[in-house]
């Protein structure tokens, strides 16, 4: 038995009054809620095992003990029969855009799409025959359950994430809660309620027989059983709990929460009109949102909460930044301050909001980040205040699917950064605002499972091969990416029992969920935290000071980027000292020898790799000669050519300093352009010295003519 969809995209179907209905004669039924058999249809040969809508009620699957699997429209006629497997298909789920399905074949599970040539996925599941599959929309993640007594959690690519010990008996049935946060299992006597990663939150002996099926609540919060010996079932969930610095907050009832200060103990008791369907404690503030109403709390006053009405919808995911919120329903999704005032709700085409989670949507101060649902490898950035498209509009486009993504919390909405997971688990970094260019993404690291940024400072941790790995500051890879190793703190694997998952990161504490459902806290180094509060600040002199004090190599290998970052030279000069890195800081000593600032800051881009802009800011300044001379430095022979023939200077400079690469490498010309101009040009080191000389002189006396024009423009 399964209702037709009541909502798609948070508008009402008009036909969300029927369900479908599998007997063991062969048909199924199509009934209305009153009971009556609107329409009867002979499907399979034997019992009708399997019958379920997909997410927008456009087309019916159903399995049978024939082997058949068949699609079928919404009103009972017949698309195609998808596969013939030979043996009884107990199980089946749509994939969450409707496009493939998820079968049982005995001990295997298949995923086959819809489209006649696609590659279908199997694999072995379990060491019984498969009896329950669900596949969740929002988290893409997939259960199983069969008679090895076992559940486990899937990834959609068939990875396994997580797999049970062996229960007393098969498991007879299982489904997802509709936000993706918890499912529920079911087997002879026992109801388990189980996070998202595996673990077991509660474990319910109700005498009943088996549970042979198991249905959410659209809001998550209740469950139904059909039971073995003819009962239905029912269970809320509670005890849930949320912790924010010294602040401990539990759902004790369905309509009430108590509110623990740890510091001296004190109790407050948070009661509510309606059930509590989520609730979200951060940056200070407890959001709760009831079917009805939006409760705002400060955590400096548990008595008096912001209350206004929510529209029709079940908010199904919470996010906080430090100066609003943002709720997701299945109509869209909205951001508010914590005064309760309506900021902007962002829209794009074909924008789901019912699949959104917090992997793929992150919130900041300034921007909203989104992962398409038409496009996994697409990121859309949208501004909180207009919810207008950030910068030019155009999207950050990665190579592969992205699987989660982390807005940095910090600094200014310039210098924005958005962190992302693709499917090969690897981690980059990127600028949000690019502003036409190219967005530059940087990858930072390997074999990560999950992110999360720090409250107050621009510090990233992660779950890196099962170690616990803070990458202390992360934009480090936009200025120095060889300096990256130097700025991480790694924690050794061996204080974790299985992967754990990153919860938070507040101050200097990360919280963290292991395997079995423990809770394990780790703490970083609060000078790290403190040197990005200075830096920040452009308190270049105590950041020296505290590291001096410290005397930590990863903590000047950060304060060295930083500088350089902030074009603090000197600063940047030291720090690199301290590490050994001599060359960088005879190349620092280059950068302020330079004629002119845009000679200086051409060459800083050169620090950081960027020989493109490096060019592009010196050709765009006038000063050619410095250009050319850059790709002659890079041995990028061909452009400096180019450049000099072009703007027809220096083609002799550019003749001499190629036939002096040549003389001492012990190589001979051969490359066709360069002999062509060579016939025609003389090479006179004295005159090209003199000419150099030349450039370079006019470079200061421009540079001292602008300084003096400022200088005289702030007198007056």
């Amino acid at each position: 038995m399964h209702w037709f969809p009541k909502t798609v995209g948070g508008k009402k179907q008009s036909q969300a009054e029927i369900f479908v209905l599998s007997s063991t004669d062969g048909k199924f039924h199509l009934v209305s809620k009153i009971g009556r058999i609107e329409k009867s249809v002979d499907a399979h040969k034997g019992a009708v095992l399997a019958g379920r809508w997909n997410h927008d009620g456009t087309a019916l699957v159903t399995a049978g003990e024939d082997g058949l699997i068949k699609i079928w429209s919404k009103v009972g006629m017949l698309r195609s029969t998808l596969a013939n497997q030979g043996s009884p298909v107990y199980s089946v789920a749509w994939g969450p855009d409707s496009d493939r399905i998820l079968y049982t074949s005995e001990m295997q599970l298949t995923i086959k799409p819809l489209q006649p040539s696609a590659k279908v996925m199997q694999w072995k599941a379990h060491d019984g025959i498969v009896l329950k599959v669900d596949w969740n929309s929002v988290n893409s993640l997939i259960l199983s359950g069969g008679e090895d007594c076992k559940y486990k959690v899937w990834d959609s690519f068939g990875r396994l994430l997580h797999s049970s010990s062996p229960h007393d008996y098969p498991v007879t049935s299982l489904s997802w809660a509709p936000d993706g946060e918890m499912f529920a299992v079911g087997s002879f006597n026992t109801l388990r309620l189980c996070d998202k990663t595996g673990w077991s939150y509660a474990v319910e002996k109700p005498h009943t027989g088996s549970l042979f099926s198991l249905a959410w609540s659209a809001d998550s919060t209740q469950l139904a059983g059909a039971c073995g010996n003819g009962h239905v079932i029912f269970a809320h969930v509670v005890e849930q709990c949320w912790e924010w610095k010294n602040f401990v907050i539990t759902l004790t009832k369905r309509r009430s929460m108590q509110v623990t200060n740890v510091m001296n103990d004190a109790v407050d008791i948070l009661e509510f009109r309606d059930p509590v369907i989520k609730a979200s404690l951060a940056f200070a503030h407890l959001v709760v949102a009831t079917s009805l109403q939006c409760y705002v709390y400060s955590s400096r006053n548990w008595n008096t909460p912001l209350i206004f009405d929510l529209k029709e919808g079940t908010v199904s995911l919470i996010l906080q930044a430090e100066k609003h919120f943002l709720l997701v329903d299945g109509a869209g999704l909205y951001i508010f301050s914590y005064e309760g005032r309506l900021l902007s709700s962002p829209k794009f085409l074909d924008m789901r909001a019912d699949i959104l989670n917090a992997q793929v949507l992150s919130l900041c101060d300034d921007t909203i980040a989104i992962r398409d649902n038409r496009d996994e490898k697409v990121i859309l950035f949208f501004d909180v205040s207009s919810g207008k498209a950030v910068g030019d509009g155009n999207p950050l486009t990665h190579k592969l699917e992205v699987v989660e993504i982390a807005l940095d919390q910090c600094g200014p909405a310039t210098d924005r950064k958005i962190a992302l997971i693709d499917k090969n688990r690897d981690l980059y970094l990127a600028s949000v605002r690019h502003f036409g260019r190219e967005p530059k993404i940087c990858k930072t690291g390997t074999m990560v499972d999950n992110i999360a940024w720090n409250d107050s400072a621009n510090i990233l941790c992660g779950i890196q091969d099962n170690k616990l790995t803070v990458w202390c500051y992360p934009s480090v890879v936009f200025t120095d990416k060889e300096l990256l190793p130097k700025t991480l703190h790694i924690r050794d694997s061996s204080d974790f029992n299985s992967v754990p998952h990153i919860l938070n990161f507040f101050g200097t504490k990360v919280t963290l969920r292991q395997g079995d459902g423990s809770l394990v806290y780790s703490s970083v180094p609060p000078y790290t935290v403190l040197l990005h509060e200075y830096c920040s600040s452009a308190r270049w002199e105590d950041a020296l000071c505290l590291c001096r004090l410290v005397k930590d190599q990863s903590l000047w290998a950060c304060l060295a980027s930083m500088a350089m970052a902030n074009r603090e030279l000197t600063t940047a000069e030291m720090a690199y000292g301290a590490i050994g890195e001599l060359p960088r800081v005879e190349y620092i000593k280059t950068i302020k020898e330079q004629p002119s600032k845009e000679s200086a800051l051409a060459h800083m881009l050169l620090f950081s790799g960027q020989a493109q802009e490096a060019e592009s800011a010196l050709l765009q300044a006038g000063l050619i000669y410095q250009a050319i001379r850059v790709n002659i430095d890079l041995f990028n022979w061909e452009r400096a050519l180019e450049l000099a023939v072009k703007h027809k200077t220096h083609v002799d400079t550019v003749l001499a300093y190629r036939e002096k690469f040549l003389q001492k490498s012990g190589k001979k010309e051969t490359n066709k352009r360069f002999l062509h101009y060579s016939e025609g040009v003389d090479v006179d080191w004295e005159n090209i010295r003199a000419k150099i000389d030349m450039e370079l002189s006019k470079e200061r006396e421009k540079a001292a003519n602008v300084s003096v024009r400022s200088s005289g423009a702030s007198y007056r």
